[in-house]
């Protein structure tokens, strides 16, 4: 039966990966790699670098694929999420298929495949579609929010107290609820329409990579800063991928 690994890589540094992971990389006959045009061919040449690092075992094929970009226009954010995965997969069954019956094929994800991914995702609607059968296994990588405490030497949680992961969207729509909340996929400065303007932000984009840039202190200090920067980065490189942690009180607060 043909098998599939899905293999987190973190978060653009090639030392991120495990031991654990590399050997998955070299029990595949490909590794595939996804594409997203010229403004993110970084993030294509990343994966490139990790497999003439890691790649040992003779023979390992390299295959690249193009992501379709998603279409928003007249449907809902849900809605089109659903079109957007149900494109992808039918790229998936098509390079699981080209596999040998008894071959491994190796999807590197960015960060790790249980956090704001949905590789796992597609790849059960390709498994339902019953098209070709395989079956798949997960490999764990450093997520964007290790990355960011490594980098800011913080602790995410206050002592006894819980953190929320969310979203920019869901961060508008409520607000600053927790103690520490992390905000991924924030493509409308969230941080900067919050009204807390006591609280700690800790800001970094591109972690991990030579390109990394990091800001923190009291938020209503420090938003502009980081909304100039942030613009800056993007028109630099064509694309950013940025999160940060939200923090009210201090560690033994009641």
């Amino acid at each position: 039966m043909r098998h599939i690994h899905i293999i987190g890589i973190g978060t653009g540094n090639p030392e991120h990966l495990t031991i654990q992971a590399i050997n998955a990389m070299n029990a595949a006959n490909v590794v595939f790699i996804p594409t997203k045009g010229a403004a993110k061919s970084d993030l294509a040449d990343v994966r490139r670098e990790i497999c003439d690092r890691y790649l040992t075992r003779d023979g390992v094929r390299i295959v690249e694929f193009e992501v379709p970009k998603r279409s928003i226009q007249d449907r809902t954010y849900t809605q089109s999420v659903d079109d957007w995965h149900a494109a992808i997969a039918q790229i998936y069954e098509g390079l699981i298929a080209d596999l040998p019956e008894t071959g491994a094929g190796a999807f590197l994800v960015w960060g790790d495949p249980s956090l704001y991914d949905s590789t796992i995702r597609i790849i059960e609607r390709v498994r339902n579609t019953d098209t070709c059968a395989f079956d798949y296994s997960v490999v764990p990588g450093i997520t964007s929010i290790q990355a960011l405490a490594a980098s800011h030497r913080i602790p995410v949680n206050l002592v006894g107290k819980p953190v929320e992961i969310t979203t920019g969207r869901r961060l508008t729509e409520t607000g600053l609820t927790h103690e520490s909340t992390i905000v991924m996929l924030d493509g409308e400065q969230a941080f900067s329409k919050t009204d807390a303007p006591d609280a700690e932000i800790f800001w970094g984009a591109y972690l991990g990579t030579e390109n990394e840039v990091i800001r923190s202190g009291r938020l209503g200090d420090i938003a502009d800063d980081i909304l100039r920067l942030r613009a800056e980065e993007r028109a630099r490189h064509g694309w950013i991928m940025d999160i940060y942690l939200l923090r009210k009180g201090r560690d033994f607060d009641d």
